[in-house]
């Protein structure tokens, strides 16, 4: 066999694998960021995609606009994912769409300023946890049940860096997403053979989260071991990687995209 069939053939594989044609994805927090670019890549690699999040405008102009780009199914579904009511609308109303569920993204997150930590109330804090971890459980549990009984599918949480180097100024969010590590483990053992869950966990990256306090100059990053901020699209390969057969024997796996930010951890 000649080197040039070979690699033909080679990447003809890859994207067989990496095929997502006739799946269903869902995407929390999928109207802008890093759940903005997944639910794009997701849909470019052939799934047809939910689009979650609070606003149901955002929601709606983000499937427009994949829908238009990509040709594939995309419908909004308004949800605030702190509350388990709506947890379970957005299961329902996706298998009364699709009738079907292949690939759950828990991505929906948020970190809300405080001053010090003596000043965050239990409000601030309840809602940290409930949108960063309570209804993230509800979620993967209630997909990798319908995965389970229905051939399989992937489970993707995406938590952050700051989970393992917890910083004092986003300590409430660092504690859920630590938990949220420890959510995919476990629900990577119960759910086994049929449904894989993982982990991405991004670091510094350009959303409208960081730009508080992202550098003026996002490609001047010293703290950053390759020197810059990251980009959403950086982490959207991956997810679709975790969502295809391509990753077939990973599961319980989390995986940071950070730029080597903790690198030593």
């Amino acid at each position: 066999m000649s080197l040039f069939k070979w690699e033909h053939q080679a990447v003809d594989t890859f994207a067989a694998l990496h095929d997502l044609s006739g799946r269903t994805a869902v995407v929390t927090g999928g109207s802008r960021g890093i759940g903005r670019a997944i639910a794009q890549a997701l849909a470019e690699a052939g799934a047809d995609v939910v689009i979650a999040s609070r606003k149901q405008e955002a929601c709606e102009t983000a499937a427009a606009e994949i829908h238009q780009a990509t040709g594939r199914r995309a419908v909004a579904v308004p949800c605030h994912v702190g509350r388990w009511d709506d947890c379970d609308r957005l299961i329902a109303e996706t298998l009364d769409t699709f009738g079907r569920l292949d690939v759950f993204v828990n991505n929906a997150g948020m970190s809300p300023p405080y001053k010090s930590l003596e000043t965050i109330t239990e409000e601030l804090y309840d809602k940290t946890l409930a949108v960063n971890l309570k209804g993230p459980f509800r979620l993967a549990v209630l997909a990798a049940t319908h995965m389970a009984e229905h051939g399989g599918g992937s489970v993707i949480n995406v938590g952050t860096a700051g989970s393992l180097v917890a910083s004092v100024h986003e300590l409430p969010y660092a504690c859920a997403k630590a938990g949220l590590n420890a959510l995919t483990v476990g629900l990577a053992e119960a759910y086994a053979p049929k449904v894989r869950v993982n982990a991405i966990l991004p670091g510094p990256f350009l959303t409208d989260i960081s730009r508080g306090w992202a550098p003026e100059d996002p490609d001047d990053a010293p703290f950053v071991p390759l020197g810059r901020m990251g980009r959403p699209e950086e982490v959207a390969p991956l997810a679709v990687h975790l969502a295809s057969d391509a990753s077939s024997f990973t599961t319980g796996a989390i995986i940071r995209v950070d730029g080597g930010v903790t690198r030593k951890v």
